[in-house]
């Protein structure tokens, strides 16, 4: 079987928002019954079809990377934000304050030195002009939310318009939010294609997946240049180790992916 090329997506936002329900949602296209908190991170994978229904269809592989949003480890979550091939914001529809802190969060990616900033000041829209990484904002908890029962309707959150990206609002317990050829699922299938345009098909990208060998061997082990992780043996030492336990569990993650996948192939072939 040919392998299958992947892309890194970081999901983030603050804790108890909802992220962990939401990746599950996308990735197994059901609501998760009592999601953790999630510590450090956890990654979930989906088979996406790119240009689903066109000549240049093609199967890749999204990971889904969930970054925890506490804030005792602010400090340290660095060490998964290498690469980024996407981001999705997320946020409370119920909770303003974490709308607005989502320009933290894409201040703290998108900074050279991955900088925590201290309050909404450091916030700079200037500071993301060009910026070439696909964004999703998506607002969960739809059924909490007093401006959907007051005014019957959600309003866009205005770093959308600044990142010039789509937003979706979704209550990540009813499957029927990202149902197939619904507006949500139009929203997200669009950002994915997006994400994998920008790595494999952009002049940007190709310069990335020229060696997909070498690639795949980096990724086996730890994704992050070497000045930053020679930093994290000396510091983080049980950061690093975390982290080689999260790329373990991913590669699980896509054996049990391909298993279900040649066993749904050979079904369809009885």
């Amino acid at each position: 079987m040919a392998a299958i090329d992947r892309v890194r997506v970081l999901v983030v936002g603050d804790s108890g928002v909802g992220k962990t329900s939401l990746v599950h949602l996308i990735c197994a296209n059901a609501p998760i019954g009592n999601p953790s908190y999630t510590i450090g991170c956890s990654v979930e994978v989906k088979l996406h079809e790119y240009k689903a229904g066109t000549p240049e269809e093609k199967s890749y592989f999204i990971e889904l990377w969930d970054i925890g949003g506490s804030a005792g480890h602010k400090n340290s979550r660095s060490i998964f934000y290498h690469p980024i091939h996407g981001i999705i914001l997320v946020h409370d529809l119920a909770n303003r304050k974490s709308q607005i802190n989502l320009r933290k969060w894409l201040s703290e990616l998108l900074s050279k030195d991955h900088k925590i900033p201290q309050d909404g000041n450091d916030y700079d829209p200037e500071q993301f002009v060009g910026n070439q990484i696909p964004i999703l904002i998506i607002g969960t908890k739809l059924d909490l939310a007093q401006i959907v029962r007051d005014n019957g309707r959600t309003r866009a959150s205005s770093i959308a318009d600044e990142c010039c990206s789509d937003e979706v609002f979704v209550d990540c317990n009813q499957v029927r939010h990202l149902s197939a050829g619904s507006s949500n699922a139009v929203k997200l299938s669009r950002f994915f294609d997006k994400v994998i345009e920008r790595k494999f098909y952009s002049r940007e990208g190709s310069m990335v997946s020229v060696d997909k060998g070498q690639h795949r061997v980096q990724h086996s082990k730890i994704d992050v240049d070497p000045t930053h992780t020679k930093t994290l043996i000396t510091n983080d030492i049980e950061d690093l180790c975390k982290f080689e336990r999260v790329l373990l569990v991913v590669d699980v993650v896509y054996e049990l992916v391909m298993v279900k996948r040649a066993c749904n192939s050979r079904v369809k072939n009885i």
